[in-house]
């Protein structure tokens, strides 16, 4: 048993992101890589020195603002907790998504989880690294290196959808 699954806050999809982020630290090891963000990176994230949880919260929420979804998506951000590890801390937090309406003001939500690793080795004016992963997915993306679809928070939802309706609780 792994040391996150005895906690309830600690979700599958926060797993993959450590797990991604030890991976990432074993292969850059011995290289380093600090390649600059395609065009599509707006956001200028915090040095590894300036961040705060807060800071943080800020940044990713001017972030998914970046991203070409409609207004009518509304999302609630959350720092959800850290956790310390050998080269880094990393900084949880989930972006909960829904379409509600007047008709249908409570309807399904999908969660888009982030992880904002801070080194502990590196120098410290170095900016922190920022990776996101969709609820239920596993893919990890890199702000800057994909451009964020609608259709990945609609498939969420339609798929919670489908089992509501299959399985009566």
């Amino acid at each position: 048993m792994d040391r996150y699954s005895h906690d309830v806050n600690h979700t599958a999809e926060s797993f993959l992101l450590v797990k991604a982020s030890l991976e990432r630290h074993r292969r850059t090891n011995t290289q380093e890589d600090h390649s600059a963000g395609s065009e599509t990176d707006t956001i200028h994230w915090a040095s590894c020195k300036d961040f705060t949880v807060q800071v943080g919260k800020e940044q990713i929420g001017a972030y998914i603002q970046t991203w070409e979804i409609p207004s009518s998506w509304l999302y609630s951000l959350d720092f959800l907790y850290s956790t310390e590890e050998e080269h880094n801390t990393i900084y949880h937090y989930r972006a909960r998504f829904s379409t509600p309406t007047a008709r249908k003001p409570i309807q399904g939500t999908a969660s888009v989880y982030f992880a904002v690793e801070v080194s502990k080795n590196k120098p410290q004016t170095i900016p922190v690294d920022v990776h996101f992963i969709v609820e239920s997915n596993r893919l990890i993306h890199t702000p800057g290196k994909c451009r964020f679809r609608e259709k990945w928070l609609a498939d969420v939802i339609e798929s919670k959808a489908l089992l509501r309706s299959t399985v009566n609780l």
